[in-house]
């Protein structure tokens, strides 16, 4: 079954445990009081059973069978309709995982639809039934400590995000880190949990702004404002935590863009020195190539050759081979080649 808790209460005491819906209603019509109903994940007919039994509209039924919904609040009559989205930090990944509460709050009962691990509501359930004080407060007092309780589980996330940004931090000027893919997959989670967190402080101004005509208690208003002076806070870190990383994410991209300059330097220069290298190569290969050439020539065994028996052949020879070697090393020196 989804129902994970039922109970009715009387001024802040638990009275009875009923055993399924009907009964709930049932009861409820009784003997009066607030009933509060903990779903985990229920089917169409158990949202369509509870929608009908209180009157809840169409649209609430529409959205809560669909689920991922953004964190909104709507009012349909004496209803209120709130869609949270939680947050845990799990630390073996070190990601941070995201879930969604939806809470239906009326006249004289709380229904509360859970699609995630988180928030503990049996935690809150705990909390509230042994303040009884607040709990004979009504739903509101049930929605106020579900607030408090998604808000408080971002604590431990905000801390998770910033010992991630710390070591990314450290990593950005180590040698041979790309820190970029982490960067943005960090910066991705840093989103989705502001997107989780900013709509709240709307949301709860839009319940105090409504607590006159709603006749909230103004106790509850003191610790509905102390929930929304938090989430203001958690909405501020979570802003530094997307500019730090933005930040990051500029200054990653300057040091692989620098050490992709230096690679490319070193490749140019080391380009150059080949360059140099083989320069030098052709040019002494020219320099022996020309003696090599004149003495091949002359030394062709053909008895009819021009200046095979003149006297200044060999001497003429010589000179030759040694003039073309020192001229081409003169042009290959001014050229720069050697």
């Amino acid at each position: 079954m989804a129902i994970i808790d039922n109970a009715i209460y009387v001024d802040g005491v638990r009275t009875e445990n009923p055993r399924s819906l009907s009964e709930t209603f049932e009861v409820l019509r009784e003997r009066g009081g607030m009933s509060w109903i903990g779903l985990y994940r229920p089917s169409e007919a158990e949202i369509r059973e509870v929608a009908d039994e209180f009157g809840i509209h169409a649209l609430v039924v529409e959205d809560a069978l669909s689920g991922h919904q953004r964190s909104k609040l709507e009012r349909y009559g004496d209803v209120l309709f709130m869609v949270l989205r939680s947050a845990r930090y799990l630390d073996a990944a070190e990601e941070v995982e995201f879930g969604e509460i939806h809470v239906l709050v009326g006249p004289d009962f709380v229904v509360t639809i859970r699609h995630a691990e988180s928030p503990d509501l049996g935690r809150v359930r705990r909390r509230l039934e042994d303040d009884a004080g607040l709990l004979k407060l009504g739903p509101e007092a049930v929605l106020y400590a579900i607030l408090d309780e998604v808000v408080d589980e971002y604590a431990p996330v905000l801390s998770g995000l910033e010992n991630d940004i710390d070591e990314i931090e450290s990593q950005l000027f180590e040698d041979g880190v790309d820190a970029t893919q982490r960067i943005y997959e960090l910066g991705r989670e840093v989103i989705d949990f502001q997107r989780a967190v900013q709509p709240l402080a709307g949301m709860l101004d839009a319940l105090l702004r409504g607590s006159a005509k709603y006749e909230v208690d103004e106790e509850l208003q003191r610790y509905l404002r102390d929930v929304l002076d938090h989430t203001l806070r958690v909405s501020e870190r979570a802003n530094t935590f997307r500019t730090v990383l933005d930040n990051a994410l500029t200054v990653e991209s300057t040091i692989v863009a620098r050490r992709q300059n230096e690679e490319m330097r070193r490749m140019t220069e080391l380009s150059i020195r080949q360059n140099d290298e083989v320069k030098k190569i052709s040019g002494w290969a020219a320099i022996l190539f020309a003696p090599t050439l004149v003495g091949t020539v002359y030394g062709m065994n053909f008895d009819h050759m021009p200046e095979l028996h003149w006297a200044l052949g060999y001497p003429m020879a010589v000179a030759l081979m040694v003039g073309m070697g020192f001229g081409l090393y003169w042009a290959f020196k001014r050229k720069g080649w050697l």
